[in-house]
């Protein structure tokens, strides 16, 4: 079979990539979590993280996981926070001028969603078998993109759940088209409950993963070429020698949350995690 390869008409998008350099540590102040295998105590929405400095940087980003923050490690913005730190909010932070937070804070989930759905148009334009859904993606694209560069109320006012409705179907449809491609009859576990699941060795070549469960799941040397992932749970997920080459909408964070070797096939533009394996 042959892998859907990346256009090279479509741009890189740095700008969809975290950069907590031009962040005010927002993802470290205004959401919360909870003491668990993920992180080491608890903390509540808008109270700073007890590791974030006062140059918004991490103090233990070089050892989350070994302090027991490894929920840290699977998060990404998609560059949200940049967005909000230094266009919505124009480079004045939430120390400097407190009576922002609130509505910095209060953005911030919004802005993550949106900057979530244009990284999967853009992916969705760099998959030439969906060219039918091209003209359709870029419409919705620059629509997204206008809307996150308008200011708070705007973005507090939006009806992000309909947009990522509206988007999900024309992500549906930019699967289907790739994976139609597949030969051969594709396997459907939609929203399947995969944990812990023995798929060792599995053809899953064109399945639909969409929503799965495959927390702890053995996909040991699987094949998931061109297998759509998008929400697919794979925290702790075997995936040592798997080959997931064209797997449609596979995150950074999904395979920081996995568990690969030097042998796991990885899409164009996604990086091997430094905890995985030689």
């Amino acid at each position: 079979m042959t892998a859907p390869d990346a256009s090279p008409a479509v741009p890189d998008r740095p700008d969809l990539r975290a950069d907590c350099g031009d962040c005010f540590g927002l993802c470290c102040v205004a959401l919360p979590f909870a003491k668990s295998q993920d992180f080491a105590r608890n903390k509540s929405a808008g109270s700073p993280c007890h590791n974030l400095q006062d140059d918004f940087r991490c103090g233990i980003h070089t050892k989350l996981r070994d302090e027991g923050y490894k929920g840290c490690t699977v998060f990404d913005c998609f560059g949200a926070g940049q967005k909000i730190s230094q266009v919505t909010f124009e480079g004045v932070s939430w120390r400097e001028r407190p009576g922002t937070a609130r509505a910095m804070y209060e953005v911030f989930p919004a802005m993550r969603q949106l900057h979530e759905l244009l990284w999967y148009l853009t992916e969705v334009l760099r998959l030439p078998a969906a060219g039918p859904v091209h003209a359709e993606a870029r419409r919705a694209l620059d629509a997204i993109e206008r809307l996150t560069r308008a200011d708070a109320d705007a973005l507090l006012g939006a009806d992000v759940p309909a947009i990522r409705a509206e988007v999900n179907t024309l992500l549906l449809k930019a699967s289907d088209l790739v994976r139609a491609k597949v030969p051969g009859r594709k396997k459907n576990h939609r929203g399947a409950d995969l944990v812990g699941a023995r798929l060792r060795a599995a053809d899953l070549r064109g399945a639909t993963l969409r929503g799965a469960l495959l927390v702890a799941a053995d996909l040991t040397g699987a094949d998931l070429r061109a297998a759509d992932l998008i929400g697919a749970d794979l925290r702790d997920a075997r995936l040592a020698g798997a080959d997931l080459t064209g797997a449609v909408f596979l995150t950074q964070a999904q395979v920081n949350a996995a568990r690969g070797d030097a042998a796991t096939k990885l899409p164009p533009g996604l990086t091997r995690p430094a905890h995985w394996v030689a």
